[in-house]
């Protein structure tokens, strides 16, 4: 009778969840069709135990840190490379839940936002730190310039953090006291998702899972860095254009 009732619970949380979705505009298929609905999964059993936002958030940063020393410390090979990106697959997941949980517990704070967003770029520079101390101390690269590669890879990654962030926070806000613009009810396009898969994290763990073959690792890391910096360019472009703009009347 206790498990059915819990079952119930879970359920019904769930389904709240379900109903209370952020927008999938600017999502990659690879968020919005598996972190997201893993993030609710994870949220609705936070709700369920009785956990915080900030709790869910301190247990992704767990988990996504356990991936980080893995990285660094552990010679590489395909058993650290399945277990690294399990870590980071799981931690991803949860950093999508703490959110989805203080949606359904009333809000979020200012505190917790503060702390997801910390987590958020200490991981960032966390693992591409470690992907440079993996290179130094085990993966011999043929040539010193890939010591490199982490380097700017990591720079480019916390721009695209740091200036996606700032430009939301700065975006001008239409004026309350005007007329609301009539819904969009076009679908987000697919299109658009899958572009923006190549910049997702998720798709970024993925890579890790080549660690046990340090050539396609270095190639598939450094694939992925072209991708991150041409999109920087674009979004930065677009961000300013953005700020640029005369506010909403």
């Amino acid at each position: 009778m206790v498990q059915a009732t819990e079952a119930a619970a879970f359920g019904t949380a769930l389904r709240r969840l379900q109903g209370a979705q952020k927008t999938a505009k600017g999502v990659s298929l690879y968020s919005r069709y598996l972190n997201r609905p893993l993030g609710r999964v994870f949220a609705a059993a936070a709700y369920r135990a009785g956990l915080s936002p900030n709790q869910v958030t301190l247990l992704s940063a767990g988990c996504s840190f356990a991936g980080v020393v893995g990285v660094a410390l552990v010679r590489p090979s395909w058993v650290l490379g399945a277990a690294v990106w399990a870590a980071l697959f799981v931690g991803f997941a949860l950093d999508s839940a703490d959110g989805q949980l203080a949606r359904l517990r009333g809000g979020g704070s200012p505190a917790g936002e503060w702390l997801d967003h910390v987590v958020d770029c200490a991981k960032i520079t966390g693992l591409h730190s470690a992907v440079l101390i993996s290179f130094y101390r085990f993966a011999e690269p043929p040539h010193a310039g890939w010591l490199l590669l982490p380097l700017g890879f990591q720079l480019v990654a916390v721009l695209i953090f740091f200036g996606g962030l700032l430009t939301d926070k700065l975006r001008p806000r239409p004026d309350p006291r005007a007329a609301a613009p009539p819904p969009d009810a076009a679908p987000p396009s697919t299109l658009r998702a899958v572009a923006l898969l190549p910049v997702d994290h998720g798709v970024f763990c993925a890579v890790f899972l080549l660690l046990g073959a340090p050539g396609l690792f270095r190639a598939g890391y450094a694939a992925l860095f072209v991708c991150y910096a041409l999109f920087l360019a674009a979004f930065a472009v677009k961000w300013f254009r953005e700020l640029s703009a005369p506010p909403p009347g």
